[in-house]
This record gives structure tokens, sequence and C-alpha cells, in this order.
């Protein structure tokens, strides 16, 4: 491989690894197909934490949540930590990143200051005049709401005016705007004025310009769907009849060997007082349209069905702006110079296990991810790869590609030679972490090609699962005395691999 290549990241927000019409033939997606017949699927790709900030700076950092600190929702990825843009841009680059970022809280403090929270996410004066640099792209564009959200604003809320959208604050949620809370399903937004038009014109003119000045570049676009609410502009939210699609469901009994907030999820009115800040009954779960843990009044049969139409939809109408975003590669002429990946942050429960959305279970459903990569005549086409993945091989990858040196600090693995086929596997495994308050639910799963097993601190229950016999997860073999040695040798890879993922800031020069 000699030549130079351009990188283009395009990421989706919580979507579950197996919604991709190529794999699936319940969804269409003829984008995310085109990029699967030029490039390796990688089914066998997960993320190291099933939350948004802690993966996505694991995505630019090359390290895992509880190395880099930003640990969960509501902290901030410290300004101090080296990302793979100031690489980059040190070797010459333009880098920039066009939607989600969420690397900071919506709340700022003196000590932890947010320009992605309030007072100033809705500044649009500010963010006239700010474009970056932002942890390690010299260029951003940003948004924080996902679909109605009031949290609208930034440079999203700037385009809406500049396109003639006086009246924007109709489709977002109050105190911001004035859309009705009682709307399901069907967002009011006309198309034109949705995030994912703005997402693909605002990379497509970056990648205008940075033809034109024959610059290379290290491009993120990053879309907000289809993380809930389930909204979708017509005709997107009706593409779908609910009852031609299969939806997931529970198994009678599968909890009734897991740990205990599993089987709660399931009981009528369980008292969560003492998970209240594990992600259970404060994000996630309060829509009126999906579910709400211990109050299953909530989510009726019509809406079990709707939501994963709708959900699709906010696929499908995406698929349709990143083929735009493929197409300007084409256009320019530089698709062949052009490293695409496709993936996203983390997965997403509607139904499986008898789950909505997210929080703290590791189940393949929230933590596997769809993973294509394409780089015509490098990277094998047509290919699907079980090699494991992790959101924290980025980095070091797309740096090693570029013939970039990797920072000692960065943790995740160079795949560079499995994606473009000279090698199997780098990797024999794969974690992935969960905190989200030092409370019960603090856990870690390493996966194999087998085998997984999740751990919890300071708890004796837990989590082990035949991937190759139950792929559905729904017997725990935790606590199966014929499994006793199995868990043993599970438990001492983990910790082995604990173990080898320190890092590492300087190699060590001298023997004192």
């Amino acid at each position: 491989m000699s030549r130079t290549p351009n990188i283009l990241l395009i990421t989706s927000d919580q979507q579950h690894w197996n919604t991709i019409g190529a794999f699936q033939s319940e969804i269409s997606t003829p984008n995310l197909d085109r990029l699967a017949r030029q490039g390796t699927t990688f089914d066998r790709a997960y993320c190291p934490n099933p939350t948004c900030t802690p993966s996505r700076a694991s995505m630019i950092t090359g390290m895992y949540p509880s190395q880099h600190g930003a640990w969960t929702l509501g902290t901030k990825l410290l300004e101090d930590r080296h990302t793979v843009g100031e690489s980059f841009s040190e070797a010459g680059y333009r880098t920039a990143l066009v939607g989600k970022a969420h690397f900071q809280p919506l709340k700022s403090t003196e000590a932890y200051p947010s320009v992605e929270a309030y007072p100033i996410l809705q500044d649009l004066e500010y963010w006239r005049h700010f474009h970056g640099p932002f942890y390690g792209f010299d260029h951003v564009e940003l948004t924080r709401n996902h679909t109605n959200e009031a949290h609208v604003g930034q440079h999203y809320a700037l385009w809406l005016e500049e396109q003639g959208c006086t009246n924007w604050r109709d489709y977002f949620l109050p105190p911001t705007g004035t859309m009705d809370p009682s709307v399901t399903y069907t967002w009011p937004i006309p198309e034109k004025y949705h995030y994912n038009t703005w997402i693909a014109e605002r990379t497509n003119s970056l990648l205008q310009q940075y033809t034109n000045a024959d610059d290379p570049f290290f491009l993120w676009a990053s879309f907000f769907d289809p993380h809930p609410e389930y909204l979708v502009p017509e005709p997107w939210d009706s593409m779908y009849d609910p009852d031609d699609l299969t939806i997931p469901s529970i198994t009678p009994g599968e909890h009734d060997r897991n740990p205990p907030h599993f089987q709660m999820t399931q009981e009528e009115n369980p008292n969560f007082e003492h998970l209240v800040e594990t992600g259970f009954g404060i994000h996630g779960y309060r829509s009126h349209h999906y579910y709400e843990y211990g109050d299953k009044s909530r989510l009726t049969e019509y809406d079990k069905k709707k939501l994963v139409g709708v959900y699709y939809g906010m696929i499908s109408m995406m698929d349709k702006y990143i083929g735009k975003i493929l197409d300007k590669l084409d256009e320019l002429g530089i698709a062949d110079d052009t490293i695409v990946v496709f993936t996203t942050d983390h997965g997403h429960f509607f139904g499986q296990h008898g789950l909505q959305a997210k929080g703290g279970f590791h189940y393949e459903d929230l933590i596997k991810i769809p993973f294509i990569v394409r780089y015509p005549g490098e990277v094998p086409a047509a290919r699907k790869s079980n090699a494991i993945q992790s959101l924290v091989d980025l980095a070091p990858t797309f740096l090693s590609l570029c013939n970039i040196a990797i920072p000692h600090a960065m943790t995740g693995i160079d795949q560079k030679k499995v994606w473009l086929g000279a090698e199997e596997a780098v990797r024999n495994h794969a974690l992935c972490e969960f905190r989200h308050e030092p409370t019960t639910i603090h856990q870690k799963t390493y996966i194999e090609q087998r085998y997984k097993i999740t751990v919890y601190y300071n708890q004796t229950y837990g989590e082990l699962f035949d991937l190759e016999k139950d792929p559905d997860e729904r017997f725990n073999l935790w606590n199966e005395p014929e499994y006793t040695h199995l868990k043993a040798n599970l438990l001492l890879k983990y910790i082995w691999a604990e173990l080898g993922k320190e890092s590492m800031p300087m190699p060590r020069i001298h023997h004192a």
C-alpha cells in the first residue's frame, strides 16, 4: 500500500448491529449495502462502553473509558487527552467533525467547563464565530439534540435560520421550542430541515473544499439517528408496516439465572432506589412511547411494533444521506483515495430480552455494532470477517494506514493488516465497560470468539454465555456446576486482558 489516504468516518448513534439490509431482509439500506459490497464487513465489532460519551471519546483517543476519563454520561473528555485529530493535524491533514460530538456534558462547572452545556449551547452568536479547534478537530459544526430534544442549538440552529426556517423552534420540545410533546412517531419537521440533510450538506461542502485545495483530510460525519425518541419525518415514518416486522421479545424465565437488576426490569413495580444512578429511571426510559421499567402499561403491543418500524425508518432515512456523501466522493474523484469506515457508538434494545433502549446490560444487542470498512483496491470487497474489532482500535488503525506514528499512550490495537486482508485477526478478545455511578451496576465484560463473561464490582453474581450454542444469550451459565472450570479459565483470561491494556505513555529507554 503506497497511497496516503484520506479518512472518512461515518457514524450513526445507538444502532443495533443487525440493521443493515445486505444482511437483514426486513430493512432497506441501499447505501450501507453499497459499502458492504465494496468493502469488508466485520461482524464481531464491539463498543468499549454501551453509552455515548465514553465510546465516542474512545474513538478519538484510542483508549478505554477507564483510561481516558470520560467514563459515563455527564462527564467530559478532559482537554489534556491526546486525540487522533491532533496526530493527523501534526501530519498536515485537515481535520473536521460535523454532527454529534457529545464529548462534554449538558452542565458546566467552574472546574469542568463545557461548551456543550446550557446556556452556551444555545448562544447562537457564540457558535456563529466558533468552529474549533475542538479535541483535535480544526473545524467543527455541531448540535446536541436527538430528534426533537430541547437541546437543539449550536451550528445546526444557525443553519436552520440560514435555510429560511424561521419557525424552527416549532419542531423541538419546550422550553427551547413549542412542539407538542405528546406527538409520537411522525416528526413534523420537513426533510429539507432535518439534521441528516444538514450533516450531509456540510460534510460534502468540506469534501469539496479539501479536494479543491488538494488537502488530505480526516473527516467525521456523525449522525444522530436512530437514537430515540422514535421520530422521523414523512414518508419515512410509515415506510415499514409494523405487522410485517419480526418483533424481538423475552423468553419466559430467561432472567431467572441473571443478576437481580435483569429480573427487576420485568416486575410491575420494582424499586430501583439503590440503582437510581445506574441508568434506570433517569435517562432513556422516560418517553411515553417507549419503555419505562416497571410501568408496562406505557408500552402497548402496538407501540412494540410501531417503534421498530420507526426505528428502521430512521435508519433508512439516514442511509439516504450517507449515500449523498458517498456520491460526493465519486463526483470528486477521490473515492479510491479515501478510507471509509461506517459504524456506531453502541447498540440498542427494541424488545430483545424484554428490554428497551440501553442500560446496565452487556448483551450482544447493546455492545456489538455494525462495522464496515471500504478502501478500493486495498480492503477486500464483498467480504465478511469475524475478526474481533473494537472502537478503541479506530484511532491507531487510522494512523497506521496513513503512515503516522501511533502515540504510545493509545491502548487500542492496530488492525491495519486485518482490514487489508493480510492477516485473519490481531485480537483474540474485546473488553466492554459500564460504570454509570459507583453503585451496584459497575461491570466489565470479556468477549472471545465463543464465550463471554461479565463481572460486577463487589458482587458474586455475573454472566457467562456460550455464543456458539446460545447466540441469543438466553441461558446464563455462571452458576452451572459443569461450567466451573470454564468460568475460572475465562476469569483468568479477563485479568490478563486488563493487564494487557494498561497504557504505556512512553517506551522504556534505560534500565534505571
